[in-house]
């Protein structure tokens, strides 16, 4: 989720949120935080890193770590022979795109403002730009593949850490915050605050 400044729409009505010269997915670039050292492939513990750069502590991190790498690493290595590694093939992330979801990304990864805006039309009763806790969950449960119970653990976990990380004093998980996450513009924001709310802790001590 990130600025629409530098954005632009292809004729299938797919937006383009990395702006000129960048022709990754929005998905891709979401999953590119996580690839610390820009290879094009994220190790277990890198996605660890990347949880705790974000401020998430060290079981929910050593537990998300573990389970995404386990559940998408076969997944985006079409062909290849499994590794004891867990690597995730940045490049071919669109290929376990879990199912029950939002549809904001497409088949290639690709975001779709129409998809994007309809969590909100559809599900934002109390502030049209946000949505509640209770909210949330209505939208968890309207998306429901029936017998898609990877899909529903998946969306469940991946909804239910964004809210519990980034919602605001009054509970309310904004428009703006969700949207950056799906470029993963987000990810950095979080990660450049806590290394700044960090600093100013040890200056003060």
């Amino acid at each position: 989720m990130a600025s629409s400044s530098s954005s632009s729409s292809d004729a299938d009505g797919h937006e383009n949120l990395l702006g000129l010269g960048d022709d990754r997915s929005a998905l891709q670039k979401h999953v590119a935080f996580f690839d610390q050292n820009k290879d094009g492939i994220v190790y277990p513990w890198e996605t660890y890193r990347g949880f705790r750069a974000i401020g998430c502590g060290i079981l929910l991190s050593s537990v998300s770590a573990i389970l995404i790498n386990l559940a998408l690493s076969r997944k985006t290595r079409p062909g290849k022979f499994p590794s004891l590694l867990f690597p995730i093939e940045v490049k071919n992330i669109h290929i376990a795109k879990h199912g029950s979801d939002s549809g904001v990304y497409d088949n290639e990864g690709r975001f779709v403002p129409s998809k994007f805006e309809e969590i909100f039309t559809e599900h934002a009763r109390s502030n049209s730009n946000a949505l509640t806790s209770e909210e949330l969950m209505a939208m968890l449960k309207y998306n429901r593949v029936p017998k898609d119970y990877s899909g529903w653990v998946a969306s469940w976990t991946e909804w239910k850490i964004l809210y519990f990380l980034c919602k605001d004093k009054s509970g309310l998980l904004h428009k703006e915050t969700v949207r950056a996450v799906y470029d993963g513009s987000l990810f950095e924001r979080m990660q450049e605050d806590r290394a700044s709310a960090q600093k100013k802790s040890a200056r003060s001590v």
